[in-house]
């Protein structure tokens, strides 16, 4: 028995508030409350799949990022957040599951990554935002709905006999739980290893009482209680974080002219253009070309239109589309255009305004972005050339390549700048700089001390570019390079970019990306899991799946 498998081009990955069809956003006060309504005929393919018992696919995702990307733009008094389900004892069932069987192995995995990336916002907005996030669990939250609840700081489950919790995925879908449910019960909640053990094989999961005792969950309220315990539970999570401010800053749809073939999107301040038949993609982000704002009130005036804010918002959206609907495209070659200064002026005042709320929260959205770069699979050359302008947060995307070229000619300059001094750090805690001279960590207080421009052979002394051809030898350089690069294993590359980007100590969200994704995409493959007799494949049917029960 096979499934068709089928791809899902994504025409937009915006959305706003009066176009949620999953998710009802209400505020009052400092509470904000985000409840689960899925409607199951409105899926992404509606022909292949109902979201049934508050099941999600991307496109449920997609809003639910679009409501974190509000909440500490649009709405800096909330100082809590409940998230809940309209639907009585079902707090949500997960990824949908026959949308996962009927999808390719590309989307299955970055669907994956970009839920979790979505997960991670959640705690970064906790870590930086003022945002207490509190899992209202008003019936059973199962697979990717329980590790939701984990992404929360806290999480409550009402106890009617009936919810539970439980992560399902090894026993009934030869899969692990793809966001990161399992290094979040051990790593961040501390549940003991044998309990966690029990817990991940246990299809049906733990009821109230025993999750509780588990440290699956902080607490627990029967029905009879649960509306007035949790009024309780959220007025204290608010009572915790000072209100940042009482008026927040607007997010305008992105403006993007898009090529009838797809081979081209033309942001104001970034350019995509895709060879397909090279499988190399051109992604050009545009320096500024108005002055930078005065000061933080000037930042906020400006809001998001402010050119630290609407560029790396276009990149964040480019970086996406090449994921999900360009997934043949091997190479990116980064290009930076412009005026370097102009990116040093409103790099200044971003970095330089830091306890302003909304200076905070343009810094995060940008280290966000950058960290969406940083975990792309796709081979990633920065091209510094003539007219080029890596200067600053633009550098800060250069040192995130894989490598960088460098055209060694007069009036080709980098510019290193604050934005590598800490601001942006990476998945796991270190900055780009830091991870690159990691044999020579004295190196990094030498090139910050740097204040002007570098260029080319100063830049290979330091270090800073891993090749620096003369103008004779740059165009053959970068095509060698380039088709050499589209020519590898997509399959060995990505596991290969992905050990060597992370330099250092692993952490929680690192596990997240680098383990579960490399785990994941290998068990998406496996006959157990995806054959046409694995456990996936056969979910719903009456006939059981036939393991290999051989372990490799």
């Amino acid at each position: 028995m096979g499934t068709v498998q089928r791809e899902t081009p994504i025409a937009s990955f915006e959305s706003h508030p009066s176009r949620y069809r999953h998710w009802k956003l209400s505020f009052d006060g400092a509470v904000a409350t985000l409840a689960m309504n899925i409607q199951e005929e409105n899926g992404l393919r509606p022909d292949d799949y109902l979201l049934k018992l508050n099941s999600y696919d991307m496109g449920v995702d997609m809003e639910l990022f679009d409501v974190v990307t509000r909440l500490r733009l649009e709405h800096p008094e909330v100082r809590a957040v409940a998230v809940t389900s309209t639907i009585p004892r079902i707090f949500c069932a997960g990824a949908n599951i026959l949308m996962l069987a009927s999808s390719t192995h590309g989307f299955k995995v970055n669907f994956c990554k970009f839920t979790n990336e979505t997960r991670l916002e959640i705690e970064d907005s906790s870590r930086h935002s003022g945002l207490t996030w509190v899992a209202a669990l008003n019936g059973t939250a199962s697979g990717g709905g329980y590790e939701m609840a984990l992404a929360c700081d806290e999480i409550w489950l009402i106890d009617d006999g009936n919810s539970a919790v439980s992560l399902p995925e090894v026993p009934l879908l030869g899969v692990l739980p793809g966001t990161g449910g399992l290094t979040r019960l051990v790593d961040k909640r501390k549940v003991r290893r044998d309990i966690a053990d029990v817990f991940c094989t246990k299809a049906e999961g733990f009821r109230a009482r025993e999750a509780v005792k588990s440290r699956l969950v902080d607490g627990s309220f029967p029905r009879s209680k649960w509306d007035a315990g949790m009024a309780d539970v959220m007025k204290r999570a608010a009572a915790k974080n000072p209100a940042r401010a009482t008026q927040g800053v607007p997010v305008p749809a992105l403006t993007v002219e898009r090529s009838a073939d797809g081979t081209e999107h033309r942001y104001p301040f970034v350019t995509l253009k895709v060879d397909r038949e090279a499988r190399v993609a051109h992604l050009t982000v545009k320096a500024p070309t108005t002055p930078a704002p005065a000061d933080a009130a000037a930042l906020r005036a400006e809001g998001c239109n402010t050119w630290s804010v609407q560029a790396f918002r276009e990149f964040d959206d480019a970086l996406c589309h090449l994921r999900f609907n360009l997934d043949t495209i091997g190479v990116i070659l980064l290009h930076a255009e412009g005026d370097a200064a102009n990116v040093l002026a409103h790099d200044a005042v971003v970095l330089g305004n830091k306890g302003d709320w909304f200076a905070d929260e343009v810094r995060f959205l940008q280290s966000r972005v950058l960290r969406r770069l940083d975990n792309t699979a796709r081979s990633t050359f920065a091209v510094a050339d003539e007219g080029s302008c890596f200067a600053g947060t633009l550098f800060e995307m250069a040192l995130a390549c894989d490598r960088i070229y460098m055209l060694d000619s007069k009036g080709v300059q980098i510019h290193v700048g604050e934005a590598s001094a800490g601001a942006f750090p990476m998945t796991h805690g270190p900055t780009r700089l830091a991870v690159r001279y990691a044999a020579e960590p004295s190196k990094v207080g030498e090139v910050l001390s740097i204040k002007q421009a570098i260029p080319a052979s100063q830049a290979m002394d330091l270090e800073l570019v891993t090749f620096a051809p003369d103008d004779i030898d740059w165009d053959d350089e970068i095509r060698i390079a380039v088709e050499e690069r589209a020519s590898l294993s997509p399959d060995a590359l990505t596991g290969m970019e992905q050990n060597l980007r992370f330099v250092g100590t692993e952490n929680c969200d690192l596990k997240i990306f680098g383990r579960l994704t490399a785990w994941q995409n290998w068990i998406f493959q496996r006959p157990n899991a995806v054959g046409d007799n694995g456990a996936l494949t056969l979910y719903g049917h009456p006939e059981r799946p036939k393991f290999d029960f051989r372990r490799t």
